[in-house]
């Protein structure tokens, strides 16, 4: 096959995202472009002082830390306007230092820290897409970044066996990846109250995150079928966490359709409305520190919301749904699918009471979030 071929290119892009990832992940570094600027980053979360020195040789450039807005905000550090913060490196900011700033579940534990030297200027795109990489990866929205000559990049990347993936493939990623998505498994599952029921599994051409449709019963692809689109919640679904309601919706859902008599779930691998099952646990954290859902979120620099919706379009279009009944209390959900394609002819409401555990979570999403509660 051709190598101009879209699928063809869109999956070396999402390779050499793949592969950038696993390398920040294990603490290496890795090489983002855009053609005319070019840095190597190291993520803040997994970085120790030899691999930022080592960097720092290897680039011949003083590093940087390049945090989001949200926690900028938070460290008292002045807007810029940008979606991306970069502070110089001082002599007193070691990497366990940096990897404590850019956890907040470490700031009441350590309030009084800076001050901070902002970089004055217009900031690169190009260091929105190392908070991006890191993101994807479930890694904490930080990174160290150096500065690399473009035209050196290339040599200097095969010198260190340094993954290289471009601006463009970073941001291309979530899209390409849902566009990616194939059938994979297909198994008869008879779940409580549900019995005739089968889990359809989808995973990306790259091997990467897979998703699952739960369909119950035969459901008519001519007429809007009843579905739901349901976050994974290991904390909620699995062991029953009281802090969420995201047990009972997802039981609630099965029931609610299999009463109906047809009808699918999408369960999309969407931890921590898209942060990861580590970072939800931070964010945990501090709502025991008493910050609500969407504040936690931001002080760890995160957007209150980081799902994509792609994934959930792409998999109803493969199960031969183009009309749906989304049971959800989530006005985004309907515009999402609906930006996607999808059409939503009716918003079913899908709450269930609150606990004493998850009301202040519940009383957020209905204020802060536009929720349906």
């Amino acid at each position: 096959m051709s190598q101009n071929n879209p699928d063809t290119s869109q999956k070396i892009a999402l390779r050499n995202v793949d592969r950038a990832i696993a390398d920040l992940r294990r603490g290496l570094p890795a090489v983002i472009t855009t053609g005319q600027e070019t840095i190597a980053i190291l993520s803040t979360e997994m970085a120790y002082d030899a691999e930022i020195r080592d960097l720092a040789e290897t680039c011949g450039t003083a590093p940087l830390f390049a945090i989001t807005a949200h926690r900028a905000n938070v460290l008292h550090v002045m807007p810029t306007g940008d979606t991306t913060i970069l502070l110089t490196i001082e002599d007193w900011m070691d990497a366990s230092l940096m990897r404590a700033l850019a956890d907040a579940t470490h700031d009441l534990d350590q309030p009084f820290r800076g001050p901070f030297t902002r970089l004055q200027g217009p900031i690169d795109p190009i260091h929105d897409a190392a908070i991006k990489i890191n993101k994807l990866g479930r890694l904490l929205p930080s990174a160290i970044v150096c500065p690399v000559d473009t035209e050196k990049a290339a040599s200097i990347a095969a010198e260190k066996d340094l993954s290289v993936v471009t601006f463009d493939e970073i941001f291309s990623y979530d899209d390409y990846s849902a566009r990616q998505l194939r059938p994979v498994a297909l198994a008869k599952v008879p779940l409580q109250g549900a019995e005739n029921t089968r889990i359809q599994a989808f995973r990306p051409v790259d091997g990467g995150i897979e998703h699952l449709a739960i369909l119950i019963g035969d459901p008519n692809r001519h007429d809007p079928v009843l579905a739901r689109l349901h976050s994974e919640c290991f904390t909620g679904d699995l062991i029953g966490s009281l802090k969420c309601d995201c047990g009972e919706q997802l039981r609630g859902a099965i029931k609610a359709i299999s009463d109906q008599g047809s009808g699918v779930i999408l369960y999309l691998a969407q931890e921590g409305r898209g942060i990861g099952l580590m970072n939800k646990l931070r964010a945990y954290k501090l709502q025991s520190d008493g910050f609500d859902t969407i504040d936690a979120n931001e002080r760890l620099g995160f957007d209150a919301d980081e799902r994509v919706f792609r994934p959930a379009a792409e998999m109803l279009s493969l199960l031969g749904f183009t009309k749906i009944r989304l049971m959800t209390n989530n006005p985004e959900k309907v515009e999402g699918l609906e930006r996607c394609g999808i059409e939503v002819a009716e918003r079913v409401t899908h709450k269930f009471p609150s606990n004493t555990h998850n009301e202040l979570y519940l009383a957020t999403k209905r204020k802060r979030s536009g929720h349906y509660l």
